[in-house]
C-alpha cells in the first residue's frame, strides 16, 4: 500500500511537467475543477460522506499524474536558456550520490559540492561547473583544478532541463511517473541510462 507521502506529478494541459504535489493539494485541485485530465495509476481513493438521498458515499480518485488548467509559465521553463535552481539536494541526485572523483556512493551527509574550476580561479557556482564529491576527495582537491590535483573527473557535469529537474526533485518516483518524465528528457540525457538500469534490476 502506498504511503500518503507519495507525490503526484502535476502537468499543464499540454502535458509538460510542472511540479510535485501531495495528495491534499491534488484533492483540492480536483475539488476546484482544475484537473483537466488524469493519467497513470490510481494512487489514492479518498472517501467523503454519505449522500442523504442516494445513500451513496462520495469518493475522489487521485491518479499519479494530473494535468491542470491555467497559465503556468511552462514555456519559459522549456526554453533552451532556462536554468533550474541549483541546490545540493538536486546536485547529489543528478550525480546519483556518487563522488565523481573516487566513484563511491555516499549518504547525503558525507557529500559536498565541488567546483571543478575553483571559485578562487573564476569558476562559477553553475550546474556545468559543480559536481558531487565526498568530503575526503573535496579536501584533497582543495582549491585546485582536477588536473592540478591529479584527479580524474568520472563524468561531465550537465545542466538539467526542466523535466530532468522535476525528476531530480521527486521522492519515490513511480514507474509511470518516471516514464512520463523521461519522454521529456533530451535524447542525450545521462539520466536515461540510470533509469533503464534501475528498471532492469
Amino acid at each position: 500500500m502506498l504511503s500518503l507521502n507519495q507525490q503526484v506529478l502535476r502537468t499543464d494541459l499540454a502535458g509538460m511537467p510542472l511540479e510535485w504535489v501531495d495528495y491534499r493539494v491534488a484533492a483540492r485541485l480536483y475539488y476546484l475543477g482544475q484537473v483537466a485530465y488524469a493519467c497513470g495509476h490510481t494512487l489514492f481513493r479518498l472517501y467523503g460522506g454519505v449522500n442523504a438521498h442516494t445513500r451513496l458515499r462520495s469518493q475522489l480518485v487521485i491518479h499519479s499524474i494530473i494535468a491542470t488548467y491555467g497559465n503556468h509559465q511552462t514555456m519559459v521553463k522549456q526554453q533552451d536558456d532556462y536554468v533550474p535552481p541549483l541546490s545540493n539536494r538536486t546536485l547529489f541526485q543528478r550525480d546519483d550520490h556518487i563522488c565523481l572523483y573516487c566513484g563511491q556512493r555516499f549518504s547525503t551527509r558525507h557529500l559536498s559540492r565541488d567546483h571543478v574550476r575553483p571559485t578562487s580561479k573564476g569558476g562559477e557556482d553553475h550546474w556545468n561547473n559543480v559536481v558531487t564529491a565526498c568530503m575526503r576527495c573535496n579536501n584533497i582537491k582543495a582549491g585546485r583544478s582536477p588536473e592540478d590535483a591529479g584527479m580524474e573527473l568520472l563524468a561531465v557535469p550537465f545542466t538539467p532541463n526542466h523535466a530532468e529537474y522535476i525528476y531530480l526533485m521527486g521522492r519515490h518516483v513511480l514507474a509511470d511517473q518516471m516514464e512520463f518524465l523521461r519522454a521529456h528528457f533530451p535524447r542525450t540525457s545521462p539520466l536515461h541510462r540510470r533509469i533503464l538500469t534501475r528498471g532492469t534490476q
